[in-house]
């Protein structure tokens, strides 16, 4: 299974490129919390307390459950993972993701795609494609301050 490509791109500043998402919907702007809690959904949970808090660990959390329960333990989860970033150096060069994308790219993409799976869609991998994003999300967090522009982020911090 191979991730989806309309052949349209956005460009960031850092140079950095990713699929359009117009039509699309935006999933970070959604009442995360609200979702988890009406369909008793911690990953959700997790990912609306991490928007509005910047901590971490509640990424890290939703990741280890999501991969206990999709894969049944973490390293089956990462080796799977892989085949996204192989499929996504394919589509958009190697590394392309690391020049920088804007944080909340990750978070609106990583919940459509958790939705996605969720609902059982099998038009691409949704699963990978959702951890993928959140992997993305804590490496931005962590290296590159400057795309952190959800409500945690404070205007004076570097």
């Amino acid at each position: 299974m191979e991730i989806k490509d309309s052949g349209n791109r956005r460009e960031f500043s850092s140079g950095a490129v990713r699929d359009i998402n117009e039509g699309k919907g935006r999933c970070d702007l959604l009442p995360l919390g609200v979702i988890g809690e009406i369909c008793d959904n911690t990953v959700f949970s997790n990912i609306n307390e991490y928007i509005r808090t910047g901590d971490k660990m509640l990424l890290v959390e939703a990741i280890k459950e999501f991969s206990n329960i999709r894969y049944g333990d973490l390293n089956t989860a990462m080796l799977e993972v892989s085949k996204h970033y192989e499929d996504g150096c394919n589509k958009y060069g190697e590394r392309n993701w690391e020049k920088g994308i804007p944080l909340h790219c990750y978070i609106d993409s990583g919940v459509r795609h958790y939705f996605k799976w969720l609902r059982g869609d099998t038009d691409e991998p949704h699963d990978r494609a959702f951890l993928w994003n959140l992997l993305g999300a804590l490496w931005t967090h962590n290296y590159k301050p400057e795309f952190c522009d959800l409500p945690f982020k404070k205007e004076d911090t570097v």
